[in-house]
């Protein structure tokens, strides 16, 4: 298959959802507990015996969810840096088959996306906190390493890759080891992540492969910011709506619905995707507060998803009014600050034919001065309450999806 079209699907995507899940769920503290309060390896996988979601749970709950809020594929956490397995592995016991939970909950991960058509990923962690060469590092115990690195991770990425059929992006992470309570940057050859990686191409010759086994791949992932990558390579965000990846009882400090579609948008203006998170409770379940801006993202979406999903990243100078993405025949203007009756692109010598609100489909009187392009009967408030989306025709023609 050739490059760009095994990538096509991923560059159209848009958006997606992250979940972190696993263990440490239980304590409620987040996905880093076990070393942000230097829980021993004894004590911490104690947690695996606590680690029961009920049996009415089934990750079916997450992916139509995940639908509902309009997103075109979803990432899961298989294994944190704590090494505590959400899949039947051969190499360990510390997983949720061999625990309480008594269940494969990557197999059940896979059967809910396939069942609804949802394009899958998986997240593994390179390093397992619990052994002592992720504290030791690659130079102090080499033999130790390359064990770990050959017995564990290799065999354990081949069984993510073998046993669970088509898996449309490995999404790795946990590049690096703990020096002093720090951490630690590894390099591709620590990981031997060339071996590695061609394993997995092998095994699944259309799968897409982040940079975060330390060689380039296929995209690139900005963590907790929206840094677009330079043209014609890929790129995804990855952010939470509070503060936490995983489960964190107390954390309330929640993004508003609003700035998720602002950033929503400003990952699509800039060519990349949204890969936005969730950390579902112990038993499964999901926050209420991020199911409430999932469902309202879904319902804008809904509307003004042609300005989002298989568009073309735009630069274009849009001034006071928020940010664009663009398609053949189109500009898709996002008014993140909605200016009144009157708005202004200050910059665009491109003749436009016409102009309408995407949401109501009322026509936008244009007038040109000069490189500007005024907007002369917008309503005094905004139509849509999350963003306005203003479409700009460049010819007679549709410009739908």
């Amino acid at each position: 298959m050739e490059n760009k079209d095994r990538v096509k699907w991923f560059e159209e995507a848009r958006f997606g959802m992250f979940i972190h899940w696993g263990d440490y769920s239980v304590l409620g503290r987040g996905e880093w507990v076990m070393f942000q309060e230097n829980i021993p390896v004894s004590e911490y996988e104690k947690l695996a015996d606590k680690f029961k979601p009920p049996k009415s749970f089934s990750p079916l709950e997450w992916v139509k969810l995940a639908k509902e809020a309009g997103m075109n594929y979803m990432v899961l956490t298989t294994r944190h840096h704590d090494g505590f397995c959400l899949f039947d592995s051969n190499v360990t016991d510390f997983t949720s088959v061999k625990r309480a939970a008594g269940r494969d909950f990557i197999r059940e991960y896979v059967d809910a996306c396939r069942k609804e058509g949802m394009r899958i990923g998986f997240y593994y962690s390179l390093i397992d906190w619990r052994m002592p060469v992720a504290y030791e590092g690659p130079e102090k115990n080499s033999s130790e390493w390359k064990r770990y690195v050959a017995e564990v991770v290799h065999r354990q990425v081949e069984e993510l890759m073998t046993n669970y059929g088509k898996i449309d992006i490995l999404w790795y992470d946990g590049c690096f080891y703990i020096n002093n309570r720090k951490t630690v940057i590894t390099t591709a050859e620590h990981w031997e992540s060339e071996k590695l990686n061609a394993m997995v191409r092998k095994l699944q010759p259309e799968i897409i492969i982040n940079n975060r086994s330390v060689l380039p791949e296929d995209f690139d992932t900005p963590e907790q910011h929206f840094t677009p990558s330079p043209p014609g390579r890929m790129w995804e965000s990855c952010m939470t709506m509070n503060k936490h990846w995983g489960y964190f009882a107390t954390d309330d400090l929640y993004k508003s619905t609003k700035e998720l579609v602002h950033i929503l948008t400003a990952c699509a203006s800039g060519g990349g995707n949204l890969l936005l998170n969730v950390g579902p409770k112990p038993d499964g379940t999901i926050p209420k507060e991020a199911v409430v801006r999932l469902k309202k993202i879904g319902k804008w979406l809904k509307i003004n998803g042609e300005s989002i999903y298989g568009t073309k990243r735009l630069s274009l100078n849009t001034g006071t009014l928020g940010c664009a993405t663009e398609r053949e025949n189109c500009y898709y203007i996002f008014v993140h600050w909605w200016p009144g009756r009157t708005g202004v692109l200050p910059y665009i010598k491109e003749e436009i034919s016409s102009a309408y609100i995407l949401s109501t489909g009322k026509k936008v009187n244009l007038k040109r001065e000069g490189d500007r392009l005024i907007f002369t009967n917008l309503p005094e408030d905004p139509p849509d309450e999350l963003t306005t989306v203003i479409v700009l025709k460049k010819k007679e023609q549709n410009c739908g999806a």
